[in-house]
C-alpha cells in the first residue's frame, strides 16, 4: 500500500511517493503546505507556499514557495521566499489521480485571483518599474497561473483614465506596479464611474517600484515582510484582502479621494519641491529635507478637527462653518463623499503660526518614514500630526526619528486622532507675499503666492478645504 497514515489530522491527503528515487511518506496539508523527509532531514513548502501543478506522465512537478531559512535549498531566492519546483512520483495511477484532484481541490479552495489587470508605470521613482515587472512579478504570476491584462502609463493621470472606462466585471483585482501615485489615480478613477459601488469592491494590489511606497510598507512591514517587489506579489496571489479608509478632500464642488496623507507646510514643502531630486529616489526626502529646515519655514493660518474618542482635550472648542457646496445631490454622477453632517459634530482648533501640519491614513509614509505608527487601515480616523514651533537642532534630531515613528513622543509635536479635519492655511510668517503648498498623496493640491511652480495649475485654491473619512471603503490585496 502506497498509502501512508497520517496522526496530523490537518493532513488532506497523505501517501507514501518516489522523492529523487527514493520512497518517502509526503503530506498536503489544510494549510497549504507540502510536508516529506529527504535524507533523514523533514522537510517543507511554505504555508499556502503552492503556486499550481503539472502532471507530466508519471510525475507531479509542483511550483512551491519556501522561506528562506530552511525547506527546500532553491537556486533563486525572492525577498522573503524561495521559489523551487518540486517533483514527485506517485506509486500509482490511484493514487496519481487523487493527488491531482487534492491538488486541485486546495487550490480553488483559497479564492486566489484568477485574471489582474495590472498598470506599470514606467516613469516612477528610478524608472525600473519595466524592469521589476518582467523580472521579479511577471514570473511568479505565471507560476500560479494568473492571466494579465498588462498596461504602462503614458502620461500623469493616465490610470486614472484607464481605470474609469475598464470592464471591472472582467478581472479579479487591479495592480499597481508604481510607487503610491498610481494607486491614487486608480481609487480616484473607479471613484468617478458611475458604478463606482462595484467598481470599488475590486481589491487593489501594490507592487513598490517608485519613490515613496508607503501604502505597500504600511501592508508587509507589520508582517515582517520586506517591503519587495516579490513579497508584494506573493500576497497578491494568496488574495487574502483587507479594507481601507478613503478621505474624501472638498472645496466647493471640487474633490479629491486620498488614501495617504495631507500635509501642508514642512512635510508638503519637502515632499513637492524635492522632485528636482526625483533621479535619487527615495534618498531625495532626506537631502532637501534638510535643506528645508536649516532655512526653516513657518505658516500662519488656523486648523479645525473633530477628535476622535480619548483626544478631546487637543486644541480649544470652536464652531465650524462647514462649506454646504461639497455635498450635491444623488444624481451626481460618482462617489460623492461620506454622508457625515459635519455641522453638527463637536469640533475644536489649533491656530498658527505652524512649522507642519501632517494628516496620515496608514503608518508608512515611504519606506523609511514612519509617520503616523498609531494609523489603522479602517479605523474610520486620520492621524493628525501638527508641529507649531521647533528649534532647529531639535528638528534635526526629531526627523532622524521618522525612521521608527518616535518622532510623535517629541513635545514639539502634537498627535492624535481626527474623524474630520479642516484647514485654513496662511501666508509665511515674516514673508506675507509668500504661501505655501497643500499636498496629499504626493500631488500638489493647491499653491499659493510665490509658491514652488506657482504658475502651474493646481485642482484647489489654496484657501480652506475639509476632509471626512468614510470608513473601509476601497479594498486592498494585503498579507494575512
Amino acid at each position: 500500500m502506497d498509502h501512508q497514515p497520517e496522526n496530523d489530522r490537518l493532513a488532506i491527503i497523505s501517501y507514501r511517493v518516489l522523492v529523487n528515487g527514493v520512497v518517502t511518506p509526503l503530506t498536503l496539508t489544510v494549510e497549504g503546505e507540502l510536508r516529506w523527509t529527504e535524507s533523514g532531514r523533514r522537510k517543507s513548502t511554505a504555508k499556502k507556499g503552492i503556486l499550481s501543478f503539472v502532471v507530466e506522465g508519471n510525475k507531479v512537478r509542483v511550483k512551491t514557495l519556501v522561506e528562506r531559512e530552511g525547506g527546500i535549498c532553491c537556486g533563486g531566492n525572492y525577498g522573503d521566499y524561495a521559489r523551487k519546483d518540486f517533483d514527485f512520483e506517485p506509486l500509482s495511477d490511484e493514487s496519481r489521480k487523487l493527488w491531482y484532484d487534492k491538488l486541485h481541490e486546495h487550490l480553488d479552495s483559497l479564492g486566489r485571483p484568477k485574471k489582474l489587470f495590472v498598470i506599470v508605470n514606467p516613469f516612477g521613482g528610478k524608472k525600473s518599474a519595466r524592469k521589476i515587472f518582467v523580472e521579479e512579478v511577471k514570473p511568479l504570476f505565471k507560476d500560479a497561473n494568473i492571466q494579465l491584462e498588462i498596461q504602462e502609463t503614458k502620461y500623469h493621470l493616465h490610470a486614472k483614465e484607464i481605470v474609469r472606462s475598464i470592464d471591472v466585471s472582467k478581472y479579479d483585482g487591479i495592480v499597481c506596479v508604481s510607487g503610491d501615485g498610481v494607486l491614487v489615480e486608480v481609487v480616484n478613477g473607479l471613484l468617478e464611474r458611475a458604478d463606482w459601488r462595484t467598481a470599488l469592491k475590486l481589491p487593489i494590489g501594490m507592487v513598490p517600484a517608485g519613490s515613496g511606497n508607503g501604502m505597500i510598507k504600511s501592508l508587509l512591514e507589520p508582517v515582517g515582510l520586506p517591503c519587495s517587489a516579490t513579497s508584494a506579489t506573493i500576497s497578491i496571489i494568496r488574495g487574502s484582502t483587507r479594507s481601507l479608509d478613503v478621505a474624501t478632500i472638498s472645496q466647493g464642488t471640487t474633490k479629491f479621494f486620498s488614501v495617504l496623507m495631507l500635509a501642508w507646510g514642512l512635510v508638503a514643502d519637502i515632499d513637492i519641491e524635492s522632485e528636482k531630486f526625483r533621479w535619487m529616489g527615495s534618498a531625495r526626502f532626506d537631502v532637501y529635507g534638510l535643506q528645508r529646515i536649516i532655512c526653516l519655514r513657518q505658516y500662519n493660518g488656523r486648523i479645525l478637527f473633530v477628535p476622535a474618542p480619548g483626544f478631546e482635550s487637543y486644541g480649544q472648542p470652536a464652531i465650524c462653518n462647514v462649506d454646504k457646496e461639497s455635498y450635491v445631490g444623488d444624481k451626481a454622477l460618482g462617489y460623492q463623499g461620506p454622508d457625515t453632517k459635519l455641522e453638527d459634530l463637536d469640533w475644536r482648533e489649533m491656530k498658527g503660526p505652524f512649522v507642519s501640519v501632517w494628516l496620515h491614513n496608514v503608518p508608512w509614509g515611504a519606506e523609511n518614514t514612519l509617520a503616523a505608527p498609531d494609523a489603522k487601515f479602517s479605523d474610520g480616523f486620520l492621524d493628525l500630526i501638527v508641529m507649531k514651533d521647533c528649534p532647529k537642532l531639535a528638528l534635526i534630531s526629531l526627523m532622524t526619528k521618522l525612521n521608527d515613528g518616535t518622532h510623535v513622543q517629541s513635545p514639539y509635536v502634537s498627535y492624535l486622532k481626527v474623524k474630520a479635519f479642516v484647514l485654513e492655511p496662511g501666508a509665511r510668517i515674516g514673508d506675507p507675499d509668500k504661501e505655501g503648498i497643500i499636498d496629499s498623496d504626493g500631488e500638489v493640491l493647491a499653491r499659493g503666492r510665490r509658491s514652488y511652480k506657482c504658475d502651474q495649475k493646481a485642482l484647489m485654491s489654496y484657501n480652506k478645504l475639509q476632509i471626512s473619512v468614510d470608513q473601509g471603503l476601497a479594498t486592498l490585496y494585503s498579507p494575512e
